[in-house]
């Protein structure tokens, strides 16, 4: 993913509401920080992106659908981990990435919020 496209999906993700200004900020920092052989050179090693994707359980409807640069992944991990469901161990989830874990690495359902959580690596 080229880096206009990645401030591109930043902003859509500030836009919609996923994320507030400050983190979008975070984000938009985090892919100006990255040193120059971190950028994108066409080949693709290990994981591009880390997706959640939040499903209600009764309508079947999708209520996220978030992709994330792997790169990024660990700013996003800290703004999500306040919403991290007590069955998702981030620092679990980011050991079986980095052991080269990929699809989907999580599948939580919360019954009484009514709502299916996963997480895949693609």
């Amino acid at each position: 993913m080229a880096i206009v496209e990645e401030r591109l999906q930043v902003l859509k993700m500030i836009q919609s509401g996923q994320i507030t200004a400050e983190e979008g900020i975070q984000l938009l920092e985090a892919l100006e920080d990255r040193p120059p052989e971190a950028r994108p050179s066409g080949r693709v090693r290990g994981p591009s992106q880390l997706r959640v994707r939040v499903t209600d359980l009764q309508s079947g409807r999708q209520k996220i659908d978030m992709a994330m640069p792997w790169r990024l992944v660990n700013v996003g991990l800290n703004m999500g981990a306040r919403f991290a469901r007590d069955e998702i161990q981030v620092e679990e989830l980011v050991e079986a990435v980095q052991a080269g874990a990929e699809g989907k690495i999580v599948d939580v359902v919360d019954a009484e919020g009514g709502e299916r959580i996963e997480i895949f690596v693609e």
